[in-house]
């Protein structure tokens, strides 16, 4: 496990899956957490419940990533609020899916908006509150290194576009002592993407493993990034997928 104790974590996206299981994860290695969440208020302030259980201070922000306005009021609110930032954990996202032709103006908006646009105004608002010893980490997807199917590239556009920030943060940010990742999920048994659902073998199929990951798995690679051990580690784009892009 990581010794977080003392610092304070910002997730995206943090009241469902692979989101609130980072913001779990960070919590039982001692960090203080707040999430975001759109409408999912309920399953937010379960998730900042289970953080107060671990004796930790959790926080549920509502900010939908798509306004950066509020993507800006949420770093913010985690200042004002938890004291401090430094962790700060990209995870919001959606799942736009169909034939590229038929992708019009508003999805293409928004899609680049919560992958891309929400990471780097995120990103940018939590700079100034990050001393050294800071991280920025970006939940991609291991569909932004291999397409292995049609319907699929929006979605995999603006997450590929995460890798590129990636790289440019870590030469900015490098020099403070800031380290910036993005961690690419495989196929993850989550209520998005159930295990058990009629497509799952397929996808499982494609893994070395022969296996989904379960969130806990990411977190747990977000945890290693976030602590002292993952001090070294920056620029990288680690796959967490079972194989799928071996």
């Amino acid at each position: 496990m990581s010794d977080l104790r003392g610092r304070v974590a910002l997730v995206t996206g943090g009241s469902r899956g692979i989101g609130a299981a980072i913001a779990l994860r960070l919590a039982r290695d001692g960090a203080d957490v707040a999430l975001t969440y759109v409408n999912a208020q309920e399953r937010a302030t379960a998730v900042v419940r289970e953080i107060e259980s671990l004796g930790r201070r959790g926080v549920a922000i509502r900010a939908d990533s798509a306004d950066p306005t509020a993507v800006t009021a949420a770093v913010d609110a985690t200042v004002e609020r938890l004291g401090r930032l430094d962790v700060l954990v990209n995870n919001a996202g959606i799942f736009p899916f169909g034939p590229f032709e038929k992708v019009d103006a508003e999805e293409l908006d928004r899609t680049i908006a919560v992958h891309i646009r929400a990471a780097f105004v995120a990103a940018q608002a939590a700079s100034p509150y990050l001393g050294r010893g800071g991280r920025i980490i970006n939940i991609g997807s291991n569909l932004a290194e291999f397409v292995g199917r049609p319907g699929i590239t929006l979605y995999a556009m603006t997450k590929s576009a995460l890798t590129g920030l990636t790289r440019g943060l870590a030469r900015e940010l490098g020099p403070r002592g800031i380290t910036v990742n993005t961690v690419h999920p495989g196929s993850t048994d989550t209520d998005m993407n159930p295990a058990d659902a009629p497509h799952a073998e397929a996808q499982r199929a494609q893994t070395a493993l022969g296996r989904f990951q379960s969130a806990d798995d990411v977190a747990a690679t977000v945890a290693h990034l976030a602590g002292e051990d993952g001090r070294t580690i920056t620029g990288a784009a680690l796959l967490v997928d079972s194989g799928a892009n071996a």
